[in-house]
């Protein structure tokens, strides 16, 4: 049989990316011109990349294994994979979750597979935005993944807890980038006025310290961002200003976008900490979050489901006005709307963060499911069955059955209302704070009755 020949693939995205100067010099944004080449140009991440570690390692000694770079945008990913890209004596393959389809990604592991057989050569696949990609389409890299056909090195914003498929996620290693530090991005931005090559040096410009701080601030740990920003100022100085201030940058500078994705992790930090700031009874975090939320763009009704939600699962019995005050502001809200709705949306936020916390009710409904769980569906007690047909007041439906309201304060302390085998159970255990202090002495009398 004649051994078919490979069909020769071309050059690949990446290399040819670097051949127009998307990732180079030329006209491409300063931030793809100034992205580092070698590993001794990138800044930060020296959790992952410092002193000798395995990652430095596996890059030089080209035995970079399949990995997950999970960071928030501008902290390097795209730069590390252009670092390996560079690096690697392998067929470097880059593809785009979003822009790439099924059919193309396909094609592209069918000539991982001729190249590894016919050629011998290694390809690792670049997947940028990897989350985008159903679980379902995530499996098509798993056999591929498995054999060696590639190595994946797959990039995403959001946790690969959520977002990567389990039997993916178990096959690679997850490196954890952080946002840049300050300093880190003042030394980029450095670098770039500098640079001849790449960067801003033939303007022979000077970058003043403040400027470069307000950049770096403004940049909120992305050194994209960053670079952009420096971009935009250098673009907008006068014909014979050679020096870069804090007043240009302000001047160029945009209003700042939140950092908050509704779909992704950073949605989850924000709303967890929103209601971790009310149950720790500081009002002052918890309008800060609920406005970071709303200024970023959260639905407000989200916000407002959340807090019905804590008025019974944190506030409960200790201040039972807490869900009136939280459904009120959700009806005043859908009558208002925005902006004048914010009034009564932080006005409830404040009350239940700064009212007394009481998980009683959580509590006991987990109790009682578990003692569902543990006997089934126990019988009703004949007393408390409804006696509806003569039938069934003569199998004894209903007899035995006390009016608490025949009694002094309707109360019936020796009665008891649960299935034989579970009395004398208490599942509600009322806190000592606020008004359930109240509810606590009063269930104290008469279950102290119901146990004489």
């Amino acid at each position: 049989m004649k051994r078919r020949k490979a069909a020769d693939p071309g050059p690949t995205l990446m290399q040819a990316a670097l051949a127009r100067g998307n990732l180079g010099g030329g006209a491409a944004p300063l931030a793809d011109r100034m992205r580092p080449r070698q590993l001794a140009d990138v800044v930060g991440q020296g959790h992952l990349l410092g002193g000798k570690s395995w990652l430095n390692d596996a890059i030089l000694q080209d035995r970079v294994p399949s990995l997950i770079l999970w960071g928030p945008p501008g902290s390097g990913k795209t730069t590390l994979a252009s670092v390996i890209a560079r690096s690697t004596q392998a067929e470097f393959v880059p593809f785009n979750a979003v822009l790439g389809g099924v059919a193309e990604l396909r094609e592209i592991l069918a000539a991982a597979k001729e190249r590894g057989a016919y050629q011998g050569k290694r390809t690792i696949l670049f997947v940028d935005e990897i989350h985008r990609f159903n679980k379902g389409q995530q499996d098509a890299f798993l056999p591929h993944v498995e054999r060696g056909t590639v190595t994946l090195i797959g990039a995403t914003t959001e946790n690969p807890s959520f977002s990567v498929n389990n039997a993916l996620l178990s096959r690679c290693r997850v490196l954890r980038l952080e946002g840049l530090q300050d300093d880190a991005i003042m030394a980029l931005l450095g670098r770039a006025v500098l640079d001849p090559d790449h960067g801003l040096g033939t303007k022979q410009l000077t970058l003043s310290d403040d400027a470069a701080r307000g950049i770096a601030r403004a940049a909120r740990g992305d050194a994209r961002r960053a670079l952009g920003l420096l971009e935009m100022t250098v673009a907008a100085l006068g014909p014979d200003e050679k020096r870069v201030d804090l007043p240009q940058v302000e001047r160029a500078a945009e209003s700042p976008t939140l950092l908050y994705d509704k779909s992704g992790e950073e949605h989850y930090n924000v709303v967890s900490a929103f209601i971790k700031s009310m149950r720790g009874s500081d009002p002052d975090a918890a309008l800060y979050w609920m406005l970071r939320m709303l200024d970023a763009g959260e639905d407000p009704l989200f916000v407002s489901r959340r807090m019905l939600i804590f008025a019974s699962e944190d506030v409960g019995n200790a201040d039972p006005r807490a869900l009136a005050v939280a459904s009120d502001a959700d009806r005043a809200f859908q009558r208002l709307g925005m902006p004048e709705g914010l009034f009564s949306l932080s006005q409830a936020c404040l009350y239940l963060a700064s009212c007394p916390k009481s998980n009683s009710v959580l509590r006991a409904i987990s109790a009682a499911r578990g003692a569902i769980a543990e006997h089934g569906a126990l019988p009703v007690p004949t007393k408390l069955r409804n006696a509806a047909t003569a039938l069934m007041r003569r199998e004894g439906y209903g007899q035995g059955y006390v009016y608490p309201h025949d009694h002094e304060h309707s109360e019936v302390p020796d009665e008891v209302h649960l299935p034989d085998a579970l009395a004398g159970q208490r599942f509600y255990v009322p806190s000592r704070e606020g008004l359930e202090a109240q509810i606590a002495d009063r269930l104290a009398r008469l279950r102290k009755g119901a146990s004489e």
